[in-house]
């Protein structure tokens, strides 16, 4: 599928993509840039995703994680 940026770089996803991922008005997506495929990741956030995450920072400060993977991000 294919769709357009604005001219503010808004793009619309399709509905059929929408209701795959159930992506509702309000939800939140994350971001990625992978530099090396030049390629626009957009994760969105729903409960499935938030329940996947479990356990990924046990035993560590989930803001001392958070913050690394950020500081990882932006380099």
């Amino acid at each position: 599928m294919e769709t357009i940026a604005n001219s503010k770089g808004q793009i619309r996803i399709p509905s059929k993509i929408r209701k795959q991922l159930g992506i509702t008005d309000g939800t939140y997506l994350h971001v990625e840039v992978d530099a090396v495929t030049k390629k626009i990741i957009l994760t969105p956030i729903t409960r499935e995703y938030i329940r996947g995450l479990r356990g990924k920072y046990k035993g560590k400060g989930l803001m001392k994680a958070l913050m690394s993977e950020k500081n990882e991000q932006n380099l």
